[in-house]
């Protein structure tokens, strides 16, 4: 075991280093380049059509599950947890404020990545016995490449599939553990009674279910978090100015130390806000195509701008939020780091502020044990077809306690690996198609938000 965990470990190194997060930036930045800047631009078209996706199309001939609303919601479930309240924390912990900025850089060009990713997602899904549309990076590399490109497509769901039981499963039960048991004193056998029998209940009735519990629980929660971080932000509203500056010289300048601080290099900055961007958001992991292939609809460009809001929301507002409190609350030379330091944040401008940051950590962790659960779910029927459904299912929800009781270095150092490797075969199939998001996107424009014929076309 000692072996395989040095393996693993010189790995993870390996897919986590400069190399990696140059890959996600740059592909990121060469879509935004070759869209012409048009996630940016059409950002408000993208909210328009959010708001009136709450319900799926009334045109019949809209094929799909979910709303494109929730789709976003499903994708935002798996992709707003740990990572921004604790990730946030670690970043500015090991690369000082500065690294925000960063995450806001990696925001910015991923919303690009995001875009293509559910505009693919939608071009190239198929129906599976069930009649259910399924997706995602498998999909659209089958579907949409050459035969012997078909390697990659495996290759990812076999990374994702192992991810799942990881970053998207026990890690997520164990922060909820954690939590609640430092905060209300609650034991982990317990939190993993409870949380198997609330995923139970939920995932039995499979992604329409889960998009409805998305639908409902994302928003209210991510409101509530946002408006607690706000509170603090006002609190120490004369801070504010002070902290932003802050933030932006320490992107470009070494941070000194300073109290429990130990001082960071520029690098280190870019390095760590980049790595946990790309951790919270997702963008070009290939993970959240898989939720928006379920969306009804017949035009990928306009999920397309559904889904890049998800980068949007999870990192520009709600990783800033957590991230602006840590710096002018001034905590974050107080030497704590993770959810903790989050937490000490809250709580200089809230009474009991450690038990909201535990709560919201708590659901934001479930949500994204739901979330995560379609992707694995889908990964694992990309090899063996709908038989396999049921038998994840159950798999799914007994690994749920596990979590909650276990001590998971092991598991984090596999899953964190494979999330990474996740990326390589999307970002590939991400950029040998960008030809064609390209092409449907001048298109979608051009007939004024009409999809032209071959855009609704899908793989039999």
């Amino acid at each position: 075991m000692e072996f395989l965990t040095g393996l693993i470990s010189s790995l993870n190194s390996l897919v986590w280093g400069v190399p990696m997060l140059v890959l996600i930036l740059g592909v990121g930045l060469f879509l935004m380049v070759g869209l012409r800047f048009m996630p940016i631009i059409k950002l408000g078209t993208g909210f328009k059509l959010l708001w009136t996706g709450r319900i799926p199309d009334e045109d019949k001939s809209a094929k799909g599950e979910i709303s494109p609303f929730n789709a976003l919601m499903t994708s935002l479930s798996a992709t707003i947890g740990t990572g921004n309240i604790a990730g946030v924390a670690t970043a500015i912990f090991l690369g000082g404020p500065g690294a925000l900025f960063w995450m806001w850089c990696t925001a910015l060009v991923g919303m690009a990545t995001k875009f293509a990713e559910a505009v693919l997602a939608v071009r190239y899904r198929e129906v599976d016995a069930n009649g259910n549309h399924i997706g995602g990076p498998m999909y659209y590399i089958k579907n949409g490449l050459s035969s012997r490109w078909g390697w990659l497509g495996g290759a990812f769901a076999l990374f994702g599939s192992i991810a799942a039981f990881g970053i998207g499963n026990t890690v997520q039960t164990n922060s909820v553990a954690n939590a609640l048991e430092s905060s209300f004193g609650v034991p982990p056998v317990a939190t993993g009674i409870i949380l198997m029998v609330l995923v139970g209940l939920v995932l039995m009735g499979g992604i329409k279910r889960i998009g409805d519990v998305a639908g409902k629980l994302v928003p209210l929660m991510a409101i509530f978090y946002i408006s607690c971080g706000v509170v603090v932000l006002i609190v120490h509203a004369s801070e504010l100015p002070a902290a932003v500056s802050l933030i932006f010289e320490s992107a470009f300048t070494a941070t000194a130390a300073e109290g429990g601080f130990a001082g960071a290099a520029v690098w280190a900055a870019i390095r760590f806000g980049v790595a946990r961007g790309v951790f919270s958001n997702e963008a070009g992991l290939g993970s959240a195509p898989i939720a928006h292939a379920a969306a009804k609809t017949n035009n990928p460009v306009a999920q397309g701008l559904v889904g890049m809001l998800g980068t949007f929301i999870d990192t520009l507002v709600v990783c800033s939020i957590t991230g602006l409190a840590i710096v002018v609350s001034g905590e974050w030379t107080s030497g704590s780091t993770g959810a903790e330091l989050t937490s000490n944040a809250f709580a200089t401008a809230i009474p009991y502020g450690n038990y909201i940051v535990a709560i919201s950590l708590s659901v934001f962790a479930f949500t994204t044990v739901l979330g995560w659960s379609v992707y694995g779910e889908k990964c694992v029927q990309y090899f063996f077809g709908v038989k396999a459904i049921m038998p994840f299912r159950i798999l799914w929800i007994l690994v749920v306690p596990v979590g909650a009781i276990g001590s998971l270095e092991f598991i984090w150092l596999l899953a964190d690996t494979m999330n990474a490797l996740m990326a390589i075969p999307n970002l590939i199939a991400i950029v040998l198609l960008s030809p064609m998001v390209i092409k449907l996107t001048r298109e979608y424009f051009v007939s004024g938000g009409e999809a032209p014929a071959e855009m609704t076309k899908q793989a039999d």
